[in-house]
């Protein structure tokens, strides 16, 4: 039997399930976004394996069965068919879930995701996995990586070094396996079988998972709508146009 990962819930209505990212709670990878759609949907934010409640697996993560697990979650909340909304890591997760029980989705929403790490994210990853041990130096990456450069320009060193503090607190002992995961990622065979509406959201100004990303999804999945945000990889806590967007995408 499956183990469903931990997960809490905001809301009621139809189903939304949000995938989070690597080495974070689904809280703090969604930031206000599931309070905003919880008037109308039921929320469900689970954590990946190793953050949150959700304990890591012997050995190194295996896509189809984190994909297994997030179906578990849904149906232990309740939800026997939901939308499927992820971010980096959890959309390569999320088009698997999709793939894997066709039966379970019924749209698609993936944020700054990537179907395989292109050359520059891979080195990224590359130098986060270097950082590892040193805390604060990763939070200083992940600030420098997650918010345009507009939003830096426009924050004071202050209101950084809380964000940096925040980052660090939050860190999950489950990042290194994430980070293994997404580094080992390829889906690319899956966007083809995707047969549910899709929408494919980038950051213009995302340094991190370059838009080239979220154009190799949009090109693979038939139908696929490509929007164009905004802001930098966290360009969902940036810009309010994105919640704007869900929601035309929801009530499609």
């Amino acid at each position: 039997m499956v183990q469903s990962l931990s997960y809490y819930v905001h809301g009621s209505g139809p189903g939304i399930v949000l995938v989070p990212g690597i080495g974070t709670t689904g809280a703090d990878a969604w930031g206000a976004v599931p309070r905003d759609l919880a008037d109308s949907h039921t929320v469900v934010v689970p954590n990946l394996p190793g953050s949150g409640e959700s304990p890591l697996p012997d050995g190194p993560l295996d896509l189809d069965t984190v994909a297994d697990q997030v179906v578990a979650t849904a149906q232990d909340a309740g939800l026997e068919r939901f939308t499927l909304a992820a971010v980096l890591l959890g959309s390569g997760i999320a088009l698997r879930v999709t793939t894997r029980h066709p039966a379970r989705v019924s749209r698609l929403a993936l944020l700054a995701g990537f179907a395989r790490p292109r050359p520059s994210l891979r080195l990224w990853f590359e130098i986060w996995a270097a950082l590892s041990g040193d805390d604060e130096a990763v939070s200083k990456l992940m600030v420098l990586l997650s918010l345009s450069d507009g939003s830096l320009a426009a924050s004071s060193d202050e209101q950084i070094d809380l964000l940096v503090e925040q980052i660090t607190r939050g860190r999950q002992p489950g990042a290194a396996a994430q980070l293994d995961l997404a580094t080992r990622l390829d889906v690319r065979a899956d966007l083809a079988k995707i047969g549910v509406p899709t929408l494919v959201m980038t950051g213009t100004g995302d340094g991190f998972v370059a838009p080239a990303h979220s154009h190799e999804i949009a090109d693979g999945v038939p139908g696929a709508r490509l929007v164009e945000i905004a802001g930098g990889h966290g360009f969902w806590m940036e810009n309010p146009d994105t919640v704007a967007v869900l929601r035309e995408f929801l009530g499609d």
